[in-house]
């Protein structure tokens, strides 16, 4: 069944419904608790670490691990390496990764029109306004796009039985992203003041920004900012999302250029996860990075062929 797109699964939509609630009510509730004891607990410098360490771990997870490797196949590497990018990724609770690769794959195949998922220009057949769009594409999607067949989207996921082992796995990953700084503020400060407070600040408070950072790229990374290439669709860069997407809003780059390694292509687009990709290939733990060459970023400035009759794209 490979051939049919979407899957209809009252179990899968019945846990989609799950996780979306909890995703967008959870992080919130834990953000607002966290300020109003501001005045009662100690906020201090191990608060501060958790808050960005958990960030930045399973931010790079996502896209480093998730988006940059198993979704484009933008590097190689090891399976332990593997294994470690997928338990990061997951700590960021944005989804198992066949879900979220299937899903990913879907959008660039169909990227701002009807069966896109998260466009904030089309929801099916029905155009949509600006204000309705942005807030489709940021989180009212979750509750209503169709699900992606992984059979289709992720074969060369589905045949890693390593990383579908460790994928199924999900929700573990996802319970020790909220675990582990509550232990280290435990362990550190030596009270239960500190389990609660590192908690907070490295599990809720971090994914609700997180998560707000990374779905800014379906919404205003698709609506707000500069296009370096005709891409056929709404794509943008947007200088002002790299830091907290950790590069993820060279947006337009990205769609040129899918299967980059690096989503800056200019040396002044701060791309986080393209540093780290860099470092680890110095450190041999990755290799066969794959970036455009300055004749093809040039190329497709110029222009980008037309294809009216889209594919799944390549890995």
């Amino acid at each position: 069944m490979s051939h049919v797109e979407t899957i209809e699964s009252p179990r899968l939509l019945r846990g989609r419904w799950v996780h979306v609630t909890a995703l967008l009510l959870l992080p919130p509730l834990g953000t607002c608790v966290a300020l109003a004891l501001l005045p009662v607990l100690y906020f201090d410098w191990l608060e501060v670490a958790l808050l960005l360490g958990m960030w930045l771990l399973s931010g790079l997870g996502v896209t480093v691990g998730y988006h940059r490797y198993f979704t484009h196949r933008a590097f190689q590497t090891s399976a332990p390496v593997q294994v470690v990018l997928v338990i990061l990724g997951s700590m960021a609770i944005q989804g198992p990764l066949l879900y979220w690769a299937s899903l990913h794959r879907r959008h660039h195949e169909y990227s701002d029109t009807g069966p896109d998922p998260h466009s904030p220009w089309m929801r099916g057949e029905e155009s949509l306004g600006r204000l309705r769009g942005l807030w489709h594409s940021h989180v009212g999607w979750m509750f209503n796009h169709k699900i992606p067949n992984p059979s289709r989207y992720v074969p060369d996921l589905l045949r890693n039985k390593l990383i579908n082992k460790v994928s199924r796995l999900y929700p573990l990953w996802a319970l020790l992203g909220l675990v582990l700084p509550a232990l280290i503020g435990g362990l550190v400060r030596r009270d239960w003041a500190g389990v609660v407070q590192c908690f907070l600040w490295g599990g809720p408070v971090r994914l609700f920004l997180e998560a707000h950072a990374v779905w800014s790229v379906n919404s205003i990374a698709h609506s707000y900012g500069s296009r370096g290439f005709d891409t056929r669709e709404e794509s943008r860069n947007n200088a002002w999302l790299a830091i907290p997407t950790l590069g993820e809003s060279w947006h337009n780059n990205h769609h040129a250029f899918p299967s980059s390694a690096r989503f800056g292509l200019e040396w002044w687009q701060w791309d986080i996860g393209g540093g780290v990709i860099d470092m680890l290939a110095r450190l041999g733990l990755v290799w066969d990075v794959r970036r455009p060459s300055e004749d093809r970023i040039l190329e497709k400035k110029k222009s980008l062929e037309a294809d009216p009759h889209p594919t799944v794209p390549e890995p």
